[in-house]
């Protein structure tokens, strides 16, 4: 399903503009010129004040983790020659030298006579926590999954498989993702369960499935009720 301009694409972008933790931001990049653009905490998440730098294919290769480096810009080709979603789990070295664990979740988005001209998404910092901080998320998380444990419980053990992180990453993810969809947490997991059952096997061959279908659960969870 592919976001256009007009619509769904705004939404996102003003729901991860206004008040999602800074862990987490939106891209946008279009395919024609290569053009980037980044929301305020993906600039920072680089280590670069809001409207300090111009994001370019050059400049987003260049903070990736010199091992990880190859790998992106060959994704990045890819995307480009074959215009596809840009979705991967790698590392960032912002402008201080901090290493950031990354996961970069992207859709096709269109213009107004329907035709793909890029990929929109969101970045998610999982980088493991100090204690301090991973103690606090730890009691937030028990006060969240409160109502639908074992749902969202399943849900973070899918996404540390798919994403291959660690459970309070993919607690994060989850936790994003019902924020910038104004969601309840509860109800985006259980959507998300459903679709990883449905994908089954060929999820772990074909995970841009996946991906297509962890960015827009909330639309099938809203039709389904509570």
């Amino acid at each position: 399903m592919a976001w256009e301009l007009d619509g769904q694409t705004a939404a996102v972008e003003q729901a991860l503009a206004g008040g999602t933790p800074q862990r987490a931001g939106w891209f946008r990049f279009y395919f024609e010129d290569q053009r980037w653009e980044w929301s305020e905490q993906v600039q920072r998440m680089h280590g670069y004040e809001p409207g300090t730098v111009t994001p370019t294919t050059e400049l987003v290769i260049s903070h990736k983790h010199p091992e990880d480096r190859n790998q992106v810009a060959a994704t990045i080709n890819e995307m480009v020659e074959r215009r596809r979603p840009f979705s991967t789990r790698h590392r960032i070295v912002d402008t201080r030298g901090n290493t950031h664990e990354v996961v970069v979740v992207g859709d096709q988005f269109c213009d107004s006579g329907g035709d793909v001209i890029g990929t929109h998404g969101f970045y998610v910092d999982v980088t493991p926590t100090s204690n301090r901080e991973r103690e606090e998320n730890i009691s937030a998380e028990v006060a969240e999954i409160a109502e639908r444990r074992g749902a969202i419980d399943r849900t973070k053990g899918m996404l540390m498989l798919v994403y291959g992180v660690d459970e309070l990453a993919a607690f994060n993810l989850l936790k994003s993702l019902s924020q910038v969809r104004n969601m309840k947490l509860g109800v985006l997991a259980e959507q998300i369960a459903k679709d990883f059952s449905e994908l089954g096997k060929e999820l772990i061959a074909a995970r841009s499935r996946f991906d297509q279908r962890l960015l827009t659960a909330h639309l099938r969870a809203a039709g389904s009720g509570e």
